[in-house]
């Protein structure tokens, strides 16, 4: 029956990717409620990685493969993130890679594209964490997956709208999300099966890539393509949003 509630878990935390989606493609929403959201998401995924999965992990498992984890996990994202980003002409080498995904086109190849990379590099250690979490507690963790679930809204809103200002076609953008969100949801089930008994390493190795994943779509993507509209209002935004992680946290 808890395999059923590890499911659960990843298909809540994958599926607001979705939701998130969805209100972008449906709804005009401003580009600068867009940027908003964004900012305000940006403070709770900090302060679910330091609180919820960093904090964890290394209680768990040691220093040595959190850090190691950690490391790895931003890594991945930064290269993938530069695949993705990297300028395919001379005209659009600008140093700033928030206007240099603005170009036109390569928004789509840019800004969007990243933080859907981001939200699949991040999200499958995340659902294996969710699984992780039920065989643990015999339960679902609400406060792990109310905070994945409520980042995970600004990064498919966000993503779907550069998307969108772009021409994509509504299927493409929908099987991208729903292909997300079912891998988020058969990692939470391995997550739940083959981690039982696991060593702590290894569960603070899986935990500390997801965050460190986190942090650095955070960095490159999100705050900075927030800044770009909402300028000085961005630290205020992601103060509100790490709040709210903060207190979710303390009062789970």
């Amino acid at each position: 029956m808890d395999v059923w509630l590890a499911a659960l878990s990843g298909l809540i935390g994958g599926g607001a990717l979705f939701v998130g989606a969805g209100i972008a493609w449906f709804v005009k929403v401003p580009r600068l409620v867009v940027m908003a959201i964004m900012a305000f998401g940006a403070g709770v995924l900090i302060s679910t990685l330091a609180f919820e999965l960093v904090a964890e992990a290394a209680d768990g498992g040691g220093l040595v493969p959190t850090t190691g984890g950690f490391l790895a996990g931003a890594v991945i994202y930064v290269v993938a993130d530069w695949l993705v980003s990297r300028p395919s002409s001379a005209h659009e080498s600008s140093r700033n890679i928030a206007k240099r995904r603005g170009n036109g086109k390569a928004a789509l190849s840019g800004g969007g594209a990243a933080i859907a990379i981001g939200s699949l590099i991040d999200g499958i250690p995340e659902s294996v964490v969710m699984g992780l979490s039920v065989l643990q507690s015999g339960g679902i963790s609400i406060p792990i997956v109310a905070a994945i679930a409520i980042s995970n809204i600004p990064e498919g809103l966000s993503s779907t709208a550069a998307f969108k200002q772009d021409g994509s076609r509504g299927r493409t953008v929908a099987l991208l999300w729903g292909g997300i969100t079912a891998a988020s949801v058969v990692a939470a089930v391995i997550g739940y099966l083959a981690l039982q008994g696991a060593p702590p390493e290894l569960v603070a190795v899986i935990t500390s890539v997801a965050a460190g994943a986190l942090l650095a779509m955070v960095a490159n993507t999100m705050i900075p393509e927030a800044f770009e509209r909402l300028h000085l209002l961005t630290g205020i935004w992601t103060t509100l949003g790490f709040l709210l992680a903060f207190v979710m946290h303390e009062l789970g």
